[in-house]
């Protein structure tokens, strides 16, 4: 019972994991790594401890290979070259992986590895403490130590771990119970109890101030950077993109067309708009943005064809992915790992926000406008020219996409690049351009105005046929997004309408039209005051800090574990070596046994006499018989050699556990629990000699 206990206990504290992995990744490996172990420990109990342990060793990576790496395998079981080397970078490399990945973690094999080993260390741990002492709550402080090391892992992850707190409190009062001295019946009466005292450490966790302020250790780690398999903008691309405009890139199967971002440029220099974005493996998950209002939702399937680059589209703001590994940004951009490959197929789901008319007229910038490069004068003056009549930092970002989509054209055939020369010659001189200039002339005209700008590239909706949308190279869009205090980024798009704008369900005429009504609605309105920009924004704090801490509490943790493991087992392995021998060796093993756990083990020089008046002086006058016996029975094995006979040693050994009975009930348990964890528990004893003051000739 106490074994299904253990295994139980390190199962649930494996399921501690379930905010770092999905539920169906994590439940086979929390269950094969509970159970193999503890069936194991319990095969080879006769085995001396080491033997038992070295089993334990070969058995786990021939079960991480079977289960976790079956693919690498030698005929589905043994390990190969590979798979080791696998192993090795998973043992190493994974804990950091795990504190950079957004959760949950995908069910990746080298990330597994992670709660398999804990898993199989507490359930290795609590088994041979069940079986080699008499410890009724120590086998379940692997599990609980487990359990320490996953909350801080996943919380960041979605769900509660408290109801798992609970079921960890409930089964180590049943545990304590079992391995009490009551036997089954009362065991199977205080069942209730134990469920009560769960409940209540299910109640009470959420009072305790590291549930209000959970520590997350991924404040302490540096998240590594993802690679990109293109270094060119999608920016750059949009002139090539429109010289060839029948490119097939990709296809989208979704209820409703949309504009399919791509990816979001935040920084400009006055050369080049590009991402400053710092991207993070995902599982699917992607973290929402700071809009709550209302929203809708957009399923799409994307199948991928001659798109270039990492970059993976997507409507808006993408709130899972499955179907394909990815790395996202704050923003939301998706970013393939490895590249994405032709006919590679993935599912995206978007959240599609719909503020309301009054949201938008009441909006602040949040934050400030982002870095400008200088000598932007010219730039400012004509944005304040186009802007002076507005009453709301919305109306200003509509008025400048009013005056950009009605007082410049759109031609494809307008020469390449974004720098200030190029937006200066485009916005006094030549009067016409791509979206490229477009996008990026608002962005750097609102950002002059203290709006927080960037510039988003991404496609019009395609060609409609059969429920899927064709995307070719010609329907690439860069537009603008403003971000607003509550709302997040909202788009403007100030490119002028192309003549098949209709025919390619375009999106972005009704959007356009309806902050043209909008912009003119907050001029009538009388009243309404102009917001002051927002102060800059706040620098964000570098948490570049040593991910070496993380690995060495992980270290210290497994440290702590084999520390347990090593100092319950030593007097374990010390009893068993005394019992072993001829009769002589077998007495004095007994007398040293009964000197140890009296404590007086480090005391040689005390004679029988002083033993017994010490264990009298601990345990009560009833010690006395036992001990006077038992020092009789060691003095004769110590003189009279092999002419002791066995009877003599079973006496022996019954003196010694008598009174190692009586000493133990007459010790408190807060000194028997130091005694038995303090290190000296690892060194052999030199126990004082049985040698009586009177001449000794007793025949036992």
């Amino acid at each position: 019972m106490a074994l299904v206990l253990v295994a139980g206990l390190a199962g649930v504290a494996g399921w501690g994991f379930q905010r770092v992995f999905e539920t169906r990744a994590l439940v086979p490996v929390a269950g094969v790594a509970a159970v193999v172990p503890v069936s194991l420990a319990a095969l080879t109990r006769r085995w001396p401890l080491w033997a038992a342990l070295a089993a334990q060793t070969v058995v786990w990576p021939l079960t991480v290979s079977a289960t976790l790496f079956q693919a690498m395998t030698v005929a589905g079981v043994l390990p190969s070259a590979s798979t080791a080397a696998e192993l090795g970078q998973a043992l190493v490399n994974s804990w950091r992986s795990l504190l950079t990945v957004i959760l949950p973690a995908p069910g990746e094999p080298r990330l597994l590895t992670v709660p398999h080993l804990l898993v199989w260390l507490a359930a290795l741990a609590g088994a041979e403490l069940v079986l080699r002492s008499r410890a009724r709550i120590l086998p379940a402080l692997p599990a609980l130590a487990v359990f320490t090391i996953a909350v801080p892992l996943g919380v960041d992850g979605p769900g509660s771990v408290l109801p798992t707190a609970g079921v960890l409190v409930a089964l180590v009062a049943a545990l304590a119970v079992v391995r009490g001295e009551g036997g089954a019946p009362r065991s199977l009466a205080a069942l209730p109890l134990a469920a009560v005292v769960g409940a209540a450490g299910l109640l009470l966790a959420p009072s305790l101030p590291v549930a209000r302020e959970p520590f997350d250790p991924r404040t302490l780690v540096e998240e590594p950077p993802v690679a990109r398999v293109d270094g060119v903008s999608p920016l750059d691309r949009v002139s090539a993109w429109l010289q060839v405009p029948t490119t097939p890139l990709f296809t989208v199967r979704a209820p409703r067309p949309h504009n399919w971002r791509l990816a979001v440029l935040d920084r400009y220099d006055g050369v080049r708009w590009t991402s400053s974005s710092r991207f993070r493996m995902t599982g699917g998950r992607v973290p929402p943005g700071p809009y709550r209002g209302a929203y809708e939702t957009l399923d799409q399937q994307v199948t991928l064809e001659g798109l270039p680059g990492g970059w993976l589209p997507a409507a808006d703001r993408p709130v899972s992915v499955s179907g394909v590994g990815v790395a996202v940004d704050e923003s939301g951009t998706l970013l393939s790992a490895p590249s994405g490959a032709p006919g590679r197929t993935y599912r995206v789901s978007s959240s599609i926000p719909h503020p309301s008319a009054e949201q938008r007229r009441d909006a602040s910038p949040a934050g400030g406008p982002g870095a400008l490069p200088p000598k932007v004068e010219v730039f400012r003056s004509l944005a304040e020219r186009v802007t002076r009549d507005a009453r709301s930092p919305y109306q200003r970002a509509s008025l400048l996409e009013h005056y950009l989509r009605t007082k410049l054209k759109y031609d494809v055939t307008s020469p390449p690049g974004h720098s200030l020369a190029v937006l200066d010659y485009f916005l006094r001189t030549t009067h016409r351009g791509t979206s490229e200039q477009f996008a990026a002339s608002f962005a750097l005209l609102a950002r002059t105005l203290g709006l927080p700008s960037r510039v988003v590239v991404g496609f019009r909706p395609g060609t409609a046929d059969g429920g899927a949308y064709h995307v070719l190279s010609g329907d690439v869009l860069a537009w603008a997004e403003i971000e607003f205090e509550g709302l997040g980024w909202l788009p403007f798009d100030p490119t002028p309408e192309r003549g098949d704008a209709r025919a390619r369900h375009d999106v972005v005429g009704t959007e356009v039209k309806e902050r043209e009504r909008l912009a003119e609605q907050i001029q009538a309105s009388p009243g309404t005051s102009t917001p002051s920009p927002s102060p800059p924004a706040v620098a964000h704090e570098d948490d570049a800090r040593a991910a070496g801490a993380i690995a060495a509490a992980v270290a210290g943790a497994v440290l702590v574990l084999g520390y347990l493991v090593a100092v319950l087992a030593a007097p374990v392995l010390r009893r068993r070596r005394r019992r072993r021998g001829d009769p002589a060796e077998r007495v004095r093993g007994a007398w040293s046994q009964a000197c140890e756990d009296l404590g007086l083990a480090r005391e040689p020089a005390l004679t029988a006499s002083e033993v017994a008046e010490r264990a009298a002086a601990l345990a009560g006058p009833e010690i006395s018989p036992h001990i006077t016996a038992l020092a009789d029975l060691s003095n004769y094995a110590e003189f009279a050699g092999r002419d002791i006979g066995p009877d003599a040693a079973e006496k022996a050994w019954r003196h010694s556990t008598e009174a190692s009975t009586l000493a133990s009930r007459a010790t408190p348990r807060l000194r028997r629990l130091v005694r038995l964890l303090h290190p000296r528990a690892l060194r052999r004893p030199r126990p004082p000699k049985a040698r009586p003051r009177e001449k000794e000739s007793a025949q036992p």
